[in-house]
C-alpha cells in the first residue's frame, strides 16, 4: 500500500546525488569552447542526453523519445486516465555558458521521481519528466524546440530553417533522434496536462539581494526581437571627408544608442532593449562601413509597453537613415507575448514552499524558458532558487549546493501538492 504524503526535505543521501549528477552533466562540454557550453545538435549535447535518459531508466521511468527530439520519462499514477502532471526543463547551454541554467531542472525533476518511488508514494496523476530539446538560441535562429513542438508550434516552415553551412532544421533533428516528417506528432493535446512546474536558477538577482532562499513566479517576459540594416556606401577612410560619407557603422552607433534609452524611457517599467548582435561589412579599419547588421530585443511584462518600444525602434531607425541618407530597414525576427503563470498554481506553489518552513517571495522572471510555451496546454508555473551575483549564461553562473537540494525539495513538495489539487 502506498505511504501517505510527507513534508518533503532536502536530507543528505538526495541532496547529494542531485548535486553529484549535476555536477557529472555539466562534464559533457564542446572542448573547443570556453565555460561549460553544451550547445544543441553538438557531439557534447548528444552524450550528455544520453547520460539523461540512462538517468531516467536507472530511476524507473519510462523513457522515451519523441519525434521533436524531446526525451521524456513517464511514472505511472495510480488514476492512469488523469492527465499527466509535467516537470522539467532543458539541458543545452550557450556559447560560454554555465552548469546550472536548465540543468537544475532536469536533474531535480528525475530526483524527484525517483524519491516518489524510493517513499512508496503514489502520485493520483501521471507523472511526466522533460528534458525538452534546444531550449536555448541556436544556429537556426529559433529557441525553444522542444517546447515548441509539443505545443504544435514547431511547423514544416520552421524545420526548413538553415544554418550557415545550408543544414536544415530538419535534417538536424534527425541526428538527435527526432523524425522531422512526424514532427505533428509530438503535439500534446490541448489541456492534456495537470500542470506544468519548471524548477530553474533566478538568473537574476533579485533572491540574493532581499535574503529569500526560493521564489515564486509571477510570470515570463515577452520577448520582441528585430533585425536593423543600414545601407550605406563603403569608401577610403583616409581620403574620404566626414561630412561626404555614408558610414553604415556611425548610423549603427545611433540606432544603437537610442535603442537604448527606450529601455532607460520609464523609471520603473521593468522593461529592458539590448542590442547584443552586430555585423559590419566590409570590417576594415580603413574603409568606411557600407552595411551594418544589428540584432535587438525589447523585454516586459508589459505588452503596452512592448508594442510602444516596438513603434519607437522603428521611428529610431527611420529617423537614423533620414539625417544620415542611408537606407534603414526592420525585420521582426519574433515577437512574444508576456505569459502569465497560472494564478491557482502559484498559489499552491507558495503554499509548497511554506510547508518546508520557507518564507517564498514572488517575482517576474526577466529570461523567457519553455513554460512560457507550456502555459497553452495547461496551468503553468515555476519555482526559482539563487544565481549568486545574478550572473547567468557565463561560466561564473553558480547556485550553491544547499539552494539546489532546497530547490529539489520544493519541487517534490510542490508535485505532491498539486497533484492532489484541482486546477
Amino acid at each position: 500500500m502506498a505511504s501517505e504524503v510527507s513534508p518533503a526535505a532536502p536530507s543528505r543521501p538526495f541532496s547529494d546525488r542531485v548535486w553529484a549528477n549535476l555536477m557529472m552533466l555539466a562534464e559533457y562540454a564542446e572542448p573547443d569552447q570556453p565555460g561549460w557550453t553544451r550547445r544543441v545538435f553538438s557531439p557534447a549535447y548528444l552524450e550528455s542526453r544520453q547520460v539523461v535518459a540512462d538517468l531516467m531508466e536507472a530511476t524507473g521511468l519510462e523513457v522515451t523519445r519523441d519525434a521533436a527530439g524531446n526525451l521524456l520519462g513517464q511514472l505511472a499514477g495510480a488514476e492512469p486516465d488523469l492527465p499527466a502532471l509535467v516537470i522539467g526543463s532543458h539541458t543545452d547551454t550557450v556559447a560560454g555558458g554555465g552548469r546550472f541554467d536548465g540543468m537544475v531542472g532536469v536533474v531535480a525533476a528525475i530526483e524527484v521521481a525517483r524519491r516518489l518511488r524510493a517513499e512508496g508514494t503514489r502520485l493520483r496523476h501521471p507523472l511526466r519528466v522533460v528534458d525538452f530539446l534546444g531550449e536555448e538560441p541556436n544556429r537556426f535562429g529559433l529557441s525553444c524546440l522542444g517546447s515548441r513542438a509539443v505545443t504544435g508550434h514547431l511547423d514544416p516552415a520552421h524545420l526548413q530553417l538553415r544554418d550557415a553551412s545550408g543544414l536544415t532544421l530538419g535534417e538536424a533533428l534527425v541526428g538527435v533522434g527526432g523524425q522531422p516528417e512526424a514532427i505533428q506528432s509530438a503535439r500534446w493535446k490541448a489541456n492534456s496536462i495537470h500542470g506544468y512546474i519548471e524548477l530553474h536558477v533566478e538568473q537574476g538577482a533579485r533572491l540574493e539581494e532581499t535574503g529569500r532562499r526560493l521564489g515564486v513566479v509571477s510570470g515570463i517576459v515577452g520577448i520582441h526581437r528585430v533585425r536593423v540594416e543600414l545601407v550605406g556606401r563603403p569608401d577610403h577612410a583616409g581620403t574620404t571627408p566626414m561630412g561626404s560619407r555614408l558610414d553604415a557603422m556611425q548610423a549603427a552607433a545611433q540606432v544603437i544608442l537610442g535603442i537604448d534609452r527606450i529601455g532607460r524611457r520609464q523609471e520603473g517599467a521593468e522593461g529592458v532593449a539590448t542590442v547584443g548582435q552586430i555585423a559590419v561589412e566590409p570590417n576594415s579599419p580603413n574603409v568606411v562601413a557600407s552595411r551594418a547588421t544589428l540584432v535587438a530585443e525589447l523585454r516586459s511584462l508589459d505588452a503596452e509597453w512592448l508594442a510602444q518600444g516596438d513603434q519607437q525602434v522603428a521611428a529610431q531607425v527611420a529617423q537614423v537613415a533620414s539625417e544620415t541618407g542611408l537606407v534603414g530597414e526592420l525585420s521582426w525576427l519574433s515577437q512574444e507575448a508576456p505569459v502569465a503563470c497560472h494564478p491557482t498554481l502559484r498559489r499552491l506553489l507558495a503554499q509548497a514552499v511554506r510547508e518546508l518552513g520557507v518564507d517564498p517571495v514572488e517575482l517576474a522572471s526577466g529570461a523567457s524558458h519553455d513554460a512560457a510555451h507550456l502555459a497553452g496546454l495547461g496551468p503553468m508555473g515555476m519555482l526559482f532558487i539563487p544565481s549568486r551575483g545574478g550572473r547567468s549564461h557565463c561560466p561564473e553562473e553558480w547556485t550553491d549546493p544547499e539552494q539546489v537540494a532546497l530547490g529539489t525539495a520544493a519541487l517534490l513538495r510542490a508535485v505532491q501538492v498539486v497533484d492532489r489539487a484541482q486546477l
